[in-house]
This record gives C-alpha cells, sequence and structure tokens, in this order.
C-alpha cells in the first residue's frame, strides 16, 4: 500500500477517534468508547505501517498536523467550537509546515 494513502488512514482513524473521544463522555458511554477504542487502534496501526518506509519525525508532524487541523474544523463544523483569530493563524501555520516538509523537505519521501 502506498505510503501516503497509509498515512492518510492514519490521520482519518484518529480524526474519528478524537471526535468519538467527546462523544464518549469520559468513557461512560459505550458506542462512541468503541469508536474511541478502534479509531486509536486503526491509526496507530497505520502509522506503524507508514514508519516502515518514511521517517518518524516526518510521518509524526504530518499526522499531529493534519489531525489537529481537522479536529479544530469538526470542532468548528459538529460541535458549534468558535475559533479566535490567534487560533486561525495557528492552524495556518501548522497547514503550512505541513505543506512545507512535504513540498520542499529532501527528509520527506516523494
Amino acid at each position: 500500500m502506498n505510503v501516503w494513502l497509509t498515512l492518510g488512514v492514519a490521520i482519518i482513524a484518529e480524526v474519528i477517534g478524537t471526535s468519538a473521544l467527546k462523544a464518549s463522555h469520559g468513557f461512560s458511554q459505550l458506542l462512541p468508547s468503541m469508536v474511541v477504542v478502534a479509531g486509536y487502534g486503526v491509526a496507530f496501526f497505520c502509522l506503524s505501517l507508514t514508519l516502515r518506509q518514511m521517517p518518524i519525525g516526518i510521518a509524526y508532524a504530518v499526522w499531529s498536523g493534519a489531525g489537529t487541523a481537522l479536529i479544530a474544523l469538526i470542532g468548528v463544523v459538529l460541535y458549534k467550537q468558535r475559533l479566535d483569530i490567534p487560533a486561525i493563524i495557528g492552524i495556518v501555520l501548522i497547514i503550512s509546515g505541513v505543506l512545507v516538509l512535504n513540498l520542499f523537505s529532501k527528509s520527506s519521501p516523494h
């Protein structure tokens, strides 16, 4: 499987798990709690497969950066959370950093 596809699956699974974490209400709700465990299980499994071909620093930067940006977006859309200007600037900087790593770094597999 393509390393970027595997990393993408890891990111999506982590975002699903994290989104369900809020809905689990401290693991007191069974179904969301099961989604959390499954989401993180898939995320870490796929991340471990990614690390066979990609340096850990690059993989983790992309995984955590993309996950952070997606969770912030889900917070706005699903949970009606508001982001102030510093939060938006921070998220833009995270996305910019991931893009710089992917487009210009020789450490990142292309």
